[in-house]
């Protein structure tokens, strides 16, 4: 099941499937294939704190309405 990273709550892991935001998105690593697990989601949903590659990375709520992920 697809949904936007927005979407997922802690604990949820997945395979981005497109990105949309720009290449500065691309160049921390969130690029189509790579597997990530949401680590935090603030109260409020902003910030989202992800798992990817090795290293945490926090990203704005509208940032990651722009990240298709495939749910596992």
């Amino acid at each position: 099941m697809e949904k936007t990273l927005k979407d997922l709550k802690p604990g949820d892991k997945g395979t981005i499937t497109k990105v949309r935001g720009g290449r500065r998105l691309m160049d921390m690593g969130l690029v189509k294939g790579a597997k990530l697990e949401v680590v935090r989601v603030a109260p409020l949903g902003d910030p989202v704190e992800i798992s990817i590659r090795g290293y945490n990375l926090t990203l704005r709520k509208d940032e990651a309405t722009g990240i298709t992920v495939e749910v596992e």
